[in-house]
């Protein structure tokens, strides 16, 4: 058979990175010194790990270029497959011959390469190819443990409602999050011409000084985050207008933002984090909400209408006959709904009542009734898929601890 050039052999062995997801933070492993290959290092109840086994495990991370303490690493990958490969026997779902060679296979040609090709490539780095092929087996031992115990738990936990919930509101399937402190201030006749210039200079005072800011929205806000020193709680990216949002990521933890005309208001903003979810999360096409007014929350009678009007609605729908000709309803895009309504809308589940800053001792709250979401790329299985993925993984990693904890492990 032809040898394939060097080029491709440092392309097989990247491309088998890429594959095996294998952790960062590893180096270039160490030798076993003045001990004999086969003695064992490890002993995981009736099972042993032998010094060739970690001397191969941590060459074949080093040829495949990752970085940090490999030996370590190795012990520690070799010591659970021990665990999980006794717990697939116990189960009778062990990895088939049938199942291996397709295993490699699949490695392989994610290189463009036969099994044979890839495994010669890895071997003229000194990989031994039983070193591989275990690795290869005891990865597909342990998905078969997982399926078999969790695979019917994890389905049940991708219901139609789930996969609803996660596009909605999960943060592990958003697009990000973004906690911001707020400082608003209604605008009135005696403020209205020097209002704006004053919260420019309030936010130049406060720019990165989180304290003071907390201190100021406490005193100043007359929005009902005031209590909270001006924390609005954690908020979907998407649900912050998109003229806001563009320059809110770009953002330092503490950095203020505006001022910002917000209806009858003035804000100031302050980052107080972002944080990125684990893939681009389906867009808000439109938000159904109501709107009714209110006195004040700061007050006492706004503080009463407001709890008596959180006790009387649990949907929109209670609104036609509880607050008859009282509230206006509306479904409109993202981009079409009044930036202060927004801002309140993004905090907000169906249901859920929150509060705009108002002039003049009123206020005006906002109902939200539904989102409408736009399906992410691949559609709606793709959530699903990956709903069904994060179970089995947190499953995983409880029964991997259990196993542990079960078990006697000694080092030699």
């Amino acid at each position: 058979m032809n040898k394939r050039p060097t080029c491709t052999v440092h392309r097989v062995l990247r491309a088998l990175a890429f594959a095996l997801a294998l952790p960062l933070g590893l180096a270039a492993p160490l030798a076993a010194d003045a001990q004999s290959p086969f003695s064992a290092a490890a002993r995981v109840n009736d099972a042993i790990v032998t010094n060739f086994e970690i001397d191969q495990r941590a060459l074949f991370l080093q040829v495949i270029r990752t970085p940090g303490e490999l030996r370590s690493v190795a012990l520690e990958s070799l010591v659970n497959e021990r665990l999980q490969l006794a717990e697939a026997r116990r189960l009778g779902v062990v990895a088939s011959d049938q199942e291996i060679a397709e295993g490699i296979a699949e490695f392989a040609a994610r290189a463009e390469l036969s099994a044979e090709e890839f495994l010669d490539a890895i071997g003229e780095e000194g990989v031994a190819p039983e070193t591989f092929r275990d690795f290869v087996a005891n990865s597909i031992s342990w998905r078969n443990v997982v399926q078999a115990r969790f695979g019917a738990r994890a389905r049940a936990a991708t219901s139609d409602d789930a996969v609803a919930r996660a596009i909605a509101h999960d943060p592990q399937l958003g697009s990000g999050q973004i906690l911001l402190a707020e400082l608003i201030v209604p605008v009135t006749p005696e403020n209205r011409e020097t209002l704006r210039d004053d919260l420019a200079q309030l936010a130049a005072d406060l720019n990165f000084e989180i304290d003071l800011f907390t201190e100021a929205a406490r005193r100043f806000s007359a929005a009902p985050t005031r209590e909270e020193g001006g924390l609005t709680g954690w908020r979907a990216l998407d649900g912050i207008p998109a003229e806001l949002r563009e320059d809110m990521v770009l953002l330092s933890v503490g950095e203020t933002y505006g001022p910002v005309v917000l209806g009858p208001a003035i804000g100031i903003f302050q980052l107080r984090g972002l944080s990125q979810g684990s893939f681009r999360a389906p867009a808000t096409a439109s938000v159904d909400y109501a709107t009714l007014s209110l006195a004040a929350p700061g007050t006492a009678e706004g503080q009463a209408a407001l709890a008596a009007l959180r006790a009387e609605i649990d949907q929109c729908d209670d609104l036609y006959a509880l607050r008859p000709g009282a509230f206006a309803r509306q479904d409109q895009p993202l981009s079409a709904i009044p930036t202060e309504i927004a801002m309140v809308l993004s905090t907000l589940d169906a249901g859920e009542i929150g509060v705009t800053a108002g002039r003049d001792g009123t206020a005006t709250a906002v109902i939200m009734c539904a989102r409408t979401i736009t399906p992410p790329e691949g559609g709606i299985e793709v959530v699903r898929q990956r709903l069904f993925a994060a179970q089995l993984e947190a499953n995983a990693a409880a029964l991997l601890e259990e196993l542990r904890a079960d078990a006697i492990i000694t080092f030699d």
